[in-house]
């Protein structure tokens, strides 16, 4: 399964750990995208079509919550599922991610199949073979 994916973090060892997990857990293909800040992946979406987005909460410039808050006022972009990847594991701020409009929460550290998992949860996963109508064999050309 392949997806447009937003990874946003200020770490760029970090980014590159998500992208490496997403890998691993079968997203190989997908297109992804990078940001060091809320505001800057919100400038990166006016130009691209993303899926889903993961998110760090801790960031300078916007933070996780403040730019998922940003992210569900936009009518284009309300809909993109967003997860939190954070070592934040307060509780109340769980909370107050998933009041946002967050569809899940991660924390760090992470495996491959936690992540595959909430994709899947959030994203469905779709049997391509059962999608194929070859009920009918009589082609026009």
């Amino acid at each position: 399964m392949s997806y447009s994916i937003l990874i946003v973090d200020d770490s760029l060892p970090m980014r590159s750990v998500i992208k490496k997990t997403l890998k691993a857990a079968g997203y190989a293909g997908s297109q992804f995208h990078e940001a060091a800040n809320g505001k800057e992946a919100l400038e990166l979406m006016k130009h691209n079509w993303i899926d889903i987005i993961l998110t760090d909460y801790n960031m300078p410039v916007m933070n996780g919550l403040d730019f998922v808050n940003a992210v569900k006022k936009e009518d284009l972009l309300k809909d993109i599922p967003v997860v939190i990847i954070s070592t934040e594991g307060n509780e109340e701020k769980i909370r107050k991610f998933m009041d946002a409009g967050a569809a899940g929460y991660v924390t760090k550290p992470f495996t491959p199949e936690q992540i595959r998992d909430l994709i899947v949860k959030i994203l469905g996963e779709v049997d391509y073979e059962e999608k194929i109508d070859d009920s009918s064999d009589d082609l026009d050309f």
